[in-house]
Formats: structure tokens, C-alpha cells, sequence
């Protein structure tokens, strides 16, 4: 298992996912985030316990897999990534604006 350096950590996270399933999900404190594909448990738990200031309880991980895409005659494939469910401890929150919007 490679070492976690804090200073990697916030590139495991690319953006949080925000569909209707996930915005249900986040009042059962669960938050939806796509991760690099090679990031393991362990890792997405540190970055984000480091990114928001959390207790993480659960991770639950899915590598979603290619869509075909056709530009004309030439096909293709999307790029594959992998979808993190972070479940946090109950009354901790993460602040998804701030992710999105870091100015504001």
C-alpha cells in the first residue's frame, strides 16, 4: 500500500457528483465525489477527513465503466472514472458550495 502524503491528498478528489440520487443521498449524510481511478479507500477517506474537517465512518467505491461515443464515423470512448460514496458522521457536514465555489 502506498504512503499517504498529505500534499497529494486533495488531487484524489476531482468534484463532487450532483444528481438527483446524490442530493437525496445527502440527508442520509452521504456525499457523492469523483476520484481518480487508482485512489484506494483508505486514501479518499484521508483526503476527504483533510479537504472538509469530518470524521468519514464509510467509503463505498464503484469504477464505472466506458460509454461508447460516435463523432461522426470514428468511435470512441469516454474516459472511465470512479465514483466515491463518503458516508459522514452524523452531525458533521460537507460544505459542497464551497467546493464548487471557493471564492464566495
Amino acid at each position: 500500500m502506498p504512503k499517504l502524503e498529505p500534499r497529494n491528498l486533495p488531487d484524489l478528489v476531482r468534484h463532487p457528483i450532483l444528481t438527483e440520487k446524490a442530493t437525496i443521498m445527502m440527508e442520509q449524510n452521504k456525499y457523492t465525489f469523483e476520484v481518480t481511478p487508482k485512489s484506494t479507500k483508505t486514501q479518499i477517506k484521508a483526503a476527504i477527513e483533510d479537504l472538509f474537517q469530518v470524521k468519514v465512518v464509510k467509503v463505498n467505491t464503484a469504477l464505472q465503466p466506458r460509454k461508447k461515443r460516435r463523432v461522426g464515423k470514428f468511435t470512441g470512448f469516454k474516459p472511465q472514472y470512479k465514483k466515491a460514496v463518503v458516508t459522514v458522521a452524523s452531525g458533521d457536514e460537507v460544505k459542497i458550495r464551497q467546493v464548487l465555489f471557493p471564492d464566495v
